[in-house]
């Protein structure tokens, strides 16, 4: 063997066994637990939270987005990650009696699926019809239409992939929590999925266990890190007049954003498809409709694209949605972040510092109304958060990112089978 191969050879091996101990040097275990509230206001939609939830969940494809497949009320999802268990183990998380889901939650490990149960969501036509049509990008509360709106993307004139992209370049930037990642333990399961009742509350003590779990993995959750409030929308006025928006003022939230989409005929025949947010910049606005870490929030509010916790109305300006019928509006009140670790992160923790294990709560509350059908928040009723053995996600795990015919879209979440069905898909 030459030098030069044994030198190559060496370093190899060190950069492998650098690599193990960075990934040794991890915690012993991570969880992540994301509440969610949902509700909507549209008149004539029964107050069961059944029904309702399978229309919106159909509706909305499953997206993500406010509404989808969860029905009204309360949500949880949780995700236990241990490091000696790769393959996943079956753990316990032990809550308090405030939940009213008796004393725990089992975690059953996501398996891979096999490569045949994803064969007929990935199949593709043999020949693909460009869409047609135009995307409108409209933003910014207040009576009128701004200078220089809307955006506008045409496929008639533009279908490279790049400029799609572009076009929805997005503000959002999500942070880690529930993903649905395989070898981790996941609740709500096909073995436990009971429905987390309006009443339930996660203040009070939880511990997590399982094989290769820390002893240690405890902690408490107080009153600023339980569940939020629903979303109580009322809207007032048609579109062509301007709607105006408002809600309740929301303890323990952070910020709040607002979004609308509908579709109307175009100028040549063809469908257009209409956004607007609440944004005082160009936002697509899916990759906010979900989780942000409290970092990005902070971000967002001095960018001005969300709307500060103090402000409590809105204005969708006149003329935006004239022409749609059933535009949909979308808001999300974005709350606190719960991170817990143990040992407690030291005031300066060496570069080096790792704890035994991490603990990660998010929170949010979203709402939903039609826009042109004057809602009462009165109409936004307490239907349970999740049907017995509903799977669900809150987060982005289950989104469909396979994009319009020919175009993929870009990795936020996002609207996707309902912009199908808007152009023809």
């Amino acid at each position: 063997m030459s030098a030069s191969t044994r030198t190559t050879l060496a370093i190899c091996i060190a950069a492998a066994s650098l690599s193990a101990h960075a990934q040794s040097r991890g915690p012993a275990a991570q969880y992540w637990v994301d509440l969610a509230t949902t509700s909507f206001s549209i008149p004539g939609m029964p107050e069961e939270g059944g029904m309702g939830g399978g229309l919106l969940g159909g509706l909305m494809g499953n997206t993500g987005m406010p509404g989808a497949g969860g029905g009204r009320g309360k949500t949880l999802d949780a995700e236990l990650f241990v490091r000696a268990k790769p393959a996943g183990v079956e753990g316990t998380h032990a809550i308090p009696t405030g939940m009213s889901m008796g004393p725990s939650l089992l975690l059953m490990p996501l398996r891979p699926k096999s490569a045949g149960q994803d064969a007929t969501r990935n199949e593709r036509p043999d020949t693909i019809e460009k869409p047609k049509g135009r995307i409108l990008m409209y933003w910014g509360c207040g009576d009128t239409i701004r200078p220089g709106q809307p955006k506008v993307f045409d496929f008639a004139k533009q279908n490279n992939t790049g400029e799609y992209a572009q076009f929805f370049a997005s503000h959002g930037a999500g942070s880690r929590g529930v993903e649905h990642r395989p070898g981790h333990a996941l609740w709500p399961n096909e073995k436990d999925s009971k429905q987390v009742p309006d009443n339930a509350s996660l203040q009070g003590d939880h511990a997590v266990s399982g094989e290769g779990v820390p002893a240690s993995l405890k902690f408490s959750v107080g009153a600023e890190y339980d569940f939020l409030p629903k979303v109580k929308l009322n809207t007032k006025g048609m579109p062509q007049d301007g709607v105006r928006v408002n809600w309740a003022a929301m303890q323990n939230a952070r910020a709040y954003f607002l979004h609308a989409q509908g579709a109307a005929k175009g100028p040549d025949g063809a469908q257009d498809m209409i956004f607007w947010s609440s944004s005082e910049k160009p936002e697509n606005g899916w990759a906010l409709m979900s989780y942000q870490s409290q970092a990005q929030i902070t971000k967002l509010l001095q960018q001005k694209i969300i709307l500060p916790a103090s402000t409590n109305d809105c204005t969708v300006p006149k003329g935006i949605f004239d022409k749609v019928e059933g535009a949909m509006l979308n808001m999300i009140a974005y709350g606190p972040e719960l991170n817990v670790s143990h040992p407690q992160r030291p005031t300066k923790a060496p570069a080096d510092w790792q704890p035994e294990w991490t603990a990660r709560v998010r929170i949010k509350s979203t709402g939903m109304a039609m826009l042109g059908m004057e809602g009462n928040a009165k109409a936004q009723g307490s239907g349970a958060g999740r049907s017995e053995g509903n799977e669900m996600s809150n987060g982005n795990a289950n989104s469909d990112n396979s994009g319009m015919p020919g175009i993929p879209l870009p990795d936020v979440t996002n609207p996707v089978k309902l912009l199908r069905g808007l152009f023809g898909g």
